[in-house]
């Protein structure tokens, strides 16, 4: 069984967290590379929402390369190439399609999710992969890194330089990933049987449960990574907020969503990851719908917050119930659903950058997003409603820790 390995949900967790920074950089420096380039809502969006896409699409190949390989190997890969964007970025980036390039390779960053969470996982027990995955996951406390240091440092130094300051932390995760991080060896053969025989049948893809999950999270974590990247703008055009203070304020709404996350996961083990997962996407919707009135800046501000906070408890819960699902394909099925939280993310910038293009206001696109939510949310009470057998098909018994032997008791996180 696995009994756990703290220096590897550490160095898990300075992956993810490192790579979330250099994910999100793009849209900390927003508004100054926007001002030196000249670009319209739309390029804003587009230019925020590109390395979210690739991070997204890559999330799927690395985690089928992590279930094959191993994360540890994976994921030191993964940091030795960010260090070429960075440094394309650092002395080119002048134009939008140099920067949309450079975008394309730095996102690749946002496919850490593949591989620092299930190495993380695999070490751990069944009734600890809540707080585990939360904690490996709280590493998309990078945002806030990002949205505190970069506009503070190009208002000093120019938004290119900043590019070449990331790979100082960037090198030191690197060194310390390689030194902590260690393979679970117990199940190293068994991470996905398709891929170690030698013929992809990518079996995972044919469950629903896989799509559903794909649903969720991409209104939770879409929600997330989208808003954390596009927000610095958002409050430069819709209340003229200086760049260093809208970075501020953009760092405030992400620490409560990243450092919420383990608590989403800890709730769900204890109340159900179902339960809670309906109540926050209930919260996420209203919370959309009132801040699409576009109230005074205090008030928004409040609404963002709570929505972040929302949003980061959602990432908890669904990624709560994922290892128990997928236990024996957990880099496939975390590299499928983070691509589809990925595309969320991708989608939101633009759909935001766009509607104020088209319409001169941002809120119609935020009551789409609240109408993307509230379809998640009747989704899935109608899978428990409909679907009778949909959680107890793949839940297991757990030993009770005072248990006898031969008695078991159903995981109490799965019942509705």
């Amino acid at each position: 069984m696995n009994v756990g390995h703290r220096p590897t949900l550490i160095a898990s967790f300075l992956h993810f967290d490192v790579s979330f920074m250099l994910w999100v950089l793009l849209g900390a420096l927003g508004v100054y590379i926007a001002e030196s380039l000249g670009l319209t809502s739309a390029q804003k969006g587009l230019m925020v929402a590109v390395p979210i896409l690739s991070g997204a699409l890559l999330r799927i190949p690395l985690g089928l390369l992590s279930d094959r390989f191993g994360g540890r190997r994976i994921g030191a890969g993964l940091l030795v190439f960010l260090f070429l964007p960075l440094t394309l970025g650092w002395r080119m980036g002048d134009s939008l399609p140099a920067l949309l390039g450079i975008g394309l390779m730095l996102g690749a960053a946002g496919a850490s999710f593949a591989v620092a969470l299930p190495l993380a996982s695999r070490w751990y027990p069944k009734e600890r992969q809540g707080l585990v995955m939360g904690i490996a996951a709280a590493g998309n406390s990078g945002t806030v890194i990002a949205n505190l240091l970069a506009p503070r440092l190009a208002a000093l130094v120019g938004w290119h330089n900043v590019l070449a300051l990331a790979m100082l932390p960037l090198a030191v995760v690197l060194l310390a990933f390689v030194l902590m991080a260690k393979e679970q060896q117990q199940v190293a053969s068994q991470r996905c049987p398709a891929l170690a025989a030698g013929g992809p049948k990518f079996l995972a893809l044919k469950q629903a449960d896989l799509w559903w999950f794909c649903l969720f999270y991409s209104v939770t974590f879409g929600g997330y990574v989208g808003l954390s990247s596009f927000l610095p703008i958002f409050l430069r055009d819709q209340y003229h907020v200086a760049p260093v203070t809208a970075g501020y304020l953009t760092a405030a709404a992400a620490v409560v969503g990243s450092g919420l996350r383990p608590a989403g996961g800890y709730l769900s083990d204890k109340f159900g990851g179902v339960a809670m997962l309906t109540a926050l996407l209930l919260g996420i919707s209203l919370v959309y719908v009132l801040a699409s009135r576009l109230p005074a800046l205090g008030i928004m501000m409040v609404l963002i917050i709570a929505g972040m906070a929302c949003l980061g408890m959602g990432n908890g819960a669904v990624f709560q119930l994922v290892p128990q699902r997928f236990s024996g394909e957990i880099g496939l099925a975390t590299g499928i659903i983070g691509a589809f939280g990925g595309l969320g993310g991708f989608f939101l910038p633009n759909l935001l950058g766009n509607a104020r293009e088209v319409s001169g206001s941002f809120g119609p696109g935020l009551l789409v997003l609240a109408g993307a939510a509230l379809t998640a949310l009747v989704a899935l009470r109608v899978l428990v409603l409909v679907e009778n057998g949909w959680r107890r098909a793949w839940a297991q018994p757990t030993p009770a820790p005072e248990a006898v032997p031969g008695r078991v008791i159903m995981v109490p996180y799965l019942q509705p």
